[in-house]
């Protein structure tokens, strides 16, 4: 964990390095599209949608894993066999559909594939050695990375996003903290350009996703007692 949360670390260093040395590259100054419009609203959607997964997925494996001995099949892992990392895939897409230009979303494409890539790989050999039998059973159900519509639709999403306080509360502090920085950095490009009207414009759209998906997290809480 130690070793992944360095290289992660290294990562984030090694991106706000090039963010502050080629603003003009990364940064969206050029406001206001209706395509930037929405590419805004769509990300804070997606970085909202991927903490969900995130926090249903650390929660429900901390308490049904039993410390490794069992295979995780239930909640979150029934739609994808990596929904934590697909939480962390919806955040960091989300946070460049907010504050970046088009094209760094390809980079984020390229740098994601090759941080995790490898890794999903391995942890996938080590749940096969340890689960012989149930695991390729398992990896025969369930897509990797991407859920399918087929099953998007079959199921209730209190089935597959099971939620309950106790989780949020532990989570809560890295949740606001993404949220937060992103809107406060959104509204420095706003300010940078000099149109705040249309910051607080584009501001009660964002809180009204806010609010949707504030009700919706609501729901799966409530759906899972």
């Amino acid at each position: 964990m130690k070793k992944r949360l360095k290289i992660n670390g290294v990562i984030i260093f090694v991106a706000f390095l090039s963010i502050a040395t080629f603003p003009d590259f990364f940064l969206r100054y050029k406001r206001f599209g209706s395509r930037d419009a929405a590419a805004q609203l769509i990300g804070i959607a997606l970085i909202l949608l991927g903490q969900l997964f995130r926090v249903s997925a650390r929660g429900f494996k901390s308490e049904n894993s039993l410390n490794g001995r069992a295979l995780i099949i239930g909640g979150p892992y029934t739609l994808v066999r990596n929904p934590m990392y697909l939480g962390i895939f919806l955040i960091g897409l989300g946070v460049v559909l907010v504050l970046f230009r088009w094209q760094v979303a390809g980079v984020f494409l390229l740098i994601f594939t090759l941080r995790y890539i490898l890794l999903i790989f391995n942890e996938e050999k080590k749940l096969a050695r340890i689960f012989p039998q149930e695991y390729p059973e398992y990896c025969s159900k369930v897509p990797r990375f991407f859920p399918s519509l087929k099953m998007l639709l079959k199921k209730d999403i209190s089935e597959y996003l099971p939620l309950k306080l106790i989780w949020i509360k532990k989570e809560i502090g890295s949740i606001l903290a993404v949220l937060l920085i992103t809107l406060a950095a959104d509204f420095w490009l706003y300010i940078k350009k000099g149109d705040l009207s249309a910051y607080l414009h584009e501001l009660v759209w964002m809180a009204g996703v806010i609010i949707f998906f504030m009700f919706l997290a609501g729901y799966l809480k409530q759906a899972d007692k």
